[in-house]
């Protein structure tokens, strides 16, 4: 099984790079209400597509870090994983494709953040996304350290508007 296909290393950043979904408090993540309405949209992401399945993710205060994997099966059946597009045609969306999935749960996670802080039309998110293909188990251990040691390293990372001081 060719399983490194399918695995996607995503960073998503906040509008203005805002520290909008909790604190980092003794090397920790600590969400606030904003930062429990993204972590409960990036679950449900594994409800609404059956080939998709969600590995190592955080959330940080300013953005967010996750490795989905896209199969060519219901994960809970057998089968082997496969490159999902990663682009749409002609602008229109493509299922399964990365971009379709980054732009729903992108648009919920705002939607409901917005209604809670009462700012309707607001950007939660900066535009775009970064993606990078995980191509060996090598890589994909690697990038799931570098996610689950994200909070400990806050002090240092380029997205902590603190370092730029």
């Amino acid at each position: 099984m060719n399983s490194q296909a399918g695995a996607y290393f995503i960073t998503i950043c906040a509008y203005n790079r805002e520290c909008i979904f909790g604190d980092i408090l003794e090397e920790q993540m600590r969400l606030n209400r904003y930062g429990e309405i993204v972590n409960s949209e990036w679950l449900k992401t594994i409800n609404m597509r059956r080939n998709l399945m969600l590995d190592a993710y955080i959330i940080m205060p300013n953005h967010v870090h996750g490795i989905i994997l896209i199969s060519d099966f219901d994960s809970r059946s057998r089968g082997t994983l496969q490159r999902a597009p990663t682009f749409e045609h002609f602008g229109k969306p493509v299922s399964n494709s990365i971009p379709t999935i980054i732009r729903l749960f992108k648009s919920s996670a705002t939607k409901q953040i917005n209604a809670l802080r009462g700012t309707p039309g607001i950007p939660v998110w900066q535009r775009n996304y970064y993606e990078h293909v995980i191509r060996n188990e090598y890589h994909l251990s690697e990038i799931r350290e570098y996610i689950l040691n994200n909070p400990l390293k806050w002090d240092l990372d380029s997205e902590n508007p603190k370092t730029l001081i």
